[in-house]
């Protein structure tokens, strides 16, 4: 296989765009969604940077270095830095993701590329073409996935992570193409994260983010070494696609035709609830139900139409996801995240506290819903949600939500973004005004040619 031929390898075709991607040359679309993450990443790690989860990572990883903790008086070696910083910000499952496949690609890539940016003094451009190259590889990696890697017990992010810090590590520091090849073959051997957390709301998928970031660092410093990986980790017959999304079609050219002329980058989604992302339209559902007037006490039942591919995650075993076992088991529920919106009229973060799943309303609602597989539903291309309630007097009251708000059809506009950052920071017991400096300062990296400093420091 040859540099430039149509069949070299996925990951030598990837290192050659990497290597060749100029300065200032994103499209404004492109630009505009990698800080709108930045942006978002940076409230939500403020958010969580009190819970008890990021404490143990942060005890877990000792020593000091250049890379900051975000929200914290403290630096971390860059690794320490990309593994904590993700760890918080996909902890509250309040982070971006991308339609096609359910990545988050803002909690792996912006922690990473702060903490190599910090330690290796690069420059706005540098920072933001390490955003940009990362976020893609995500979402390709997501598409040609499809539902084969959650069906196969894999973490999406945790897996396709791996890989996308690995290019946005690249992208940023400019990493020959030869190593970056090497990094990704690297990569490919660290990517993991299963999805048995699902069972008792235990802690390991909050760490994923955090685990592909620092891996994705770590490969791209062993493939600058000179240490090899395979060229074909993509592809291959023992490859990343075969190991993590068994029975996905052939995929290569997901993820390298129109590279740099086609961006799925600028259609990430930002969430309005803090959960996860296929309950989003029920719970859109939920709230207009109780505007128009449901209340609990009224229903008899929710019935839901539901992607076939949804339900072994959030739907079953019924009797658990009715009774999650604790407030982060209650963030992969359908159930319950209807009946608290229902009952609450919201899904932020408070509504995931260990007082809120134990709220007896909310349990007894939860309870009495129940899911019907809608073989038109369209999941994973689209995400859409429809309640029918039937009440106690035997009328029915529905709504529909045809596709996920704060997605590629209905963006989030940069104030409401910007709003949805404040209140994480006043959650994290920041200053909210701290969030139009994030914002600032992250639109102005174009034309930044100094080392970063970020307004947390």
């Amino acid at each position: 296989m040859h540099r430039g031929s149509p069949d070299a390898a996925v990951a030598v075709t990837l290192a050659d765009w990497i290597e060749s991607l100029p300065s200032g040359t994103l499209p404004a679309a492109v630009t505009r969604a990698v800080t709108d993450s930045l942006i978002d990443t940076a409230g939500l790690a403020v958010a969580a940077r009190g819970a008890d989860y990021v404490a143990a990572v942060r005890k877990s990883w000792t020593g000091t270095g250049p890379s900051r903790i975000i929200g914290a008086r403290e630096r971390r070696a860059p690794e320490a830095a990309a593994m904590i910083n993700g760890t918080a910000a996909h902890g509250e499952d309040f982070d971006n993701t991308f339609e096609g496949c359910p990545v988050h690609p803002g909690a792996v890539v912006v922690p990473v590329v702060l903490a190599v940016a910090e330690a290796e003094g690069l420059t706005g451009p540098d920072v933001l073409r390490g955003l940009a190259t990362g976020h893609e590889l995500m979402c390709r990696l997501g598409l040609a996935a499809g539902k084969a890697t959650h069906a196969a017990g894999f973490h999406p992010t945790a897996v396709t992570g791996a890989m996308g810090a690995a290019a946005a590590v690249a992208a940023a520091t400019r990493a020959p193409s030869a190593a970056t090849v090497n990094a990704f073959g690297i990569a490919g051997s660290m990517a993991s994260g299963i999805t048995e957390y699902l069972v008792d709301g235990s802690w390991t998928k909050r760490m994923h983010a955090g685990w592909a970031a620092h891996s994705g660092l770590r490969a791209v410093a062993m493939g600058r070494a000179g240490f090899r990986g395979p060229a074909t980790v993509f592809e291959g017959a023992h490859g990343f696609l075969k190991a993590f999304a068994p029975g996905a079609p052939p995929a290569s050219s997901i993820l390298t035709e129109g590279l740099g002329e086609r961006w799925e980058t600028a259609r990430i989604a930002f969430k309005p609830y803090a959960c996860g992302t296929m309950t989003q339209p029920f719970i859109d559902c939920a709230i207009r139900l109780r505007a128009r007037g449901v209340r609990a006490a009224e229903v008899a039942e929710l019935i839901c139409p539901v992607g076939e591919g949804t339900v072994h995650r959030l739907w079953e075993p019924l009797d658990l996801k009715r009774n999650p076992p604790n407030a982060y088991a209650a963030k992969f529920s359908t159930p319950y995240c209807i009946a608290v919106a229902l009952v609450r009229g919201d899904a932020g973060l408070a509504a995931f506290g260990p007082a809120a799943v134990r709220d007896h309303e909310v349990l007894a609602l939860s309870n009495r819903v129940v899911y019907r597989i809608d073989p038109d539903d369209e999941y994973p291309r689209n995400y859409a949600g429809c309640i029918r309630a039937v009440l106690n007097d035997g009328s029915v009251v529905e709504e529909r939500q045809p596709h996920l708000r704060g997605g590629a059809r209905e963006p989030l506009a940069r104030g409401a973004l910007i709003r949805k950052c404040a209140a994480n920071l006043v959650y994290g017991g920041a200053d909210p005004r701290l969030a139009d400096e994030i914002a600032e300062w992250a639109d102005g990296l174009e034309r930044n040619t100094e080392a970063i400093r970020p307004p947390w420091a």
